[in-house]
């Protein structure tokens, strides 16, 4: 967010651009080659951001209203939902707040300013984080649900749920707040891209071998059936798309994020990668649109979810 006196955060940092800018992003690079920018605009921003919210509301009330949903694999999800949820408002209340800069409504209030400044760029940090966080838990709850079926519910229990929970949201905080603090060190961009790319092979790898032991386990079936071909390649097939949905949502939404961080370190000043900080608020607005997709991949599948979100549509009616 642009305000008055010196950047001295992380996310504050990556904003140079004019207190117009509805958000965060790189000043264009005046002498280098032409380059193609993709301006969101602040309407379509914010309505993202306020369909992110309004769903991601609804899946917290649908697991906090049934209790047949009071299991690990849901409140994973629930903090999911939760972190999405504050990646959209932090990144709403922040165009709001500039929007109102720019209109002139806050002049004159810069030490509130810079304090909720402060405040912003602790939850937008800490929620994208935990976001990824919680997107590696419902790998690994998957994972062991399938390779260790029979001792799944001794081994995912509801205690140590909520400790890695805690454990998540701490780490969050903390790793946000020292994140903010120390900015300007290469350490903390390289920091954020290894964790990207750690949670990218950890859910890729998760997902295929679960892949590979589902096509084996049609493979078992068809033998029992003799009916080898046709079963196996539709569930390959079916499983191989679902699997490239995934993962394939997962990185084309943060991707460009990490990529913009990772450009920082490699080349800040070269003219090629200013090309690519242009589109540093695009790159946000995908974040925003994985936190509109996140229900409808892990939440909104289950029938028992749906009934209940049915039963809270009606009832807030």
């Amino acid at each position: 967010m642009s305000v008055q006196g010196p950047q001295r955060r992380l996310l504050g940092s990556l904003n140079s651009t004019s207190p117009a800018a509805p958000r965060l992003g790189l000043a264009a690079n005046q002498t280098g080659p032409r380059c193609l920018e993709l301006s969101v605009p602040d309407g379509l921003f914010l309505g993202l951001g306020l369909v992110s919210v309004v769903e991601n509301v609804l899946v917290v009330a649908a697991i906090a209203k049934n209790r047949n949903l009071h299991s690990p694999m849901y409140y994973f999800i629930c903090c999911l939902a939760v972190s999405d949820l504050l990646v959209s408002v932090s990144s709403v209340l922040e165009t709001a707040v500039m929007l109102l800069l720019e209109a002139g409504a806050l002049a004159g209030r810069a030490a509130v300013v810079q304090r909720l400044d402060d405040i912003i760029d602790v939850l937008v940090c800490g929620a994208m984080v935990s976001s990824l966080c919680f997107l590696g838990a419902i790998a690994v709850d998957r994972y062991i649900s399938i390779f260790y079926a029979l001792r799944y519910h001794s081994i995912v229990t509801l205690p140590r749920a909520w400790r890695a929970i805690s454990a998540i949201w701490v780490a969050s905080v903390l790793s946000s707040t020292l994140f903010i603090a120390y900015y300007d060190h290469t350490a903390v961009l390289l920091c954020l891209v290894s964790f990207f790319v750690a949670m990218l092979v950890l859910m890729a790898v998760l997902y295929v071998h679960m892949l590979a032991r589902a096509c084996q386990h049609a493979r078992g079936i068809a033998r029992l059936h003799k009916r080898q071909r046709p079963v196996h390649q539709g569930l390959g097939l079916k499983g191989a798309a679902t699997l490239t949905i995934l993962l394939g949502i997962f990185f084309l939404c943060w991707g460009p994020f990490f990529l913009h961080l990772s450009l920082m370190v490699l080349c800040p000043r070269h003219p090629i990668c200013g090309c690519v900080f242009k589109n540093f608020n695009l790159f946000l607005t995908l974040i925003i649109c994985n936190s509109i997709v996140d229900p409808f991949i892990y939440a909104f599948r289950s029938q028992e979810l749906r009934k209940t979100l049915q039963e809270v549509l009606l009832c807030s009616w």
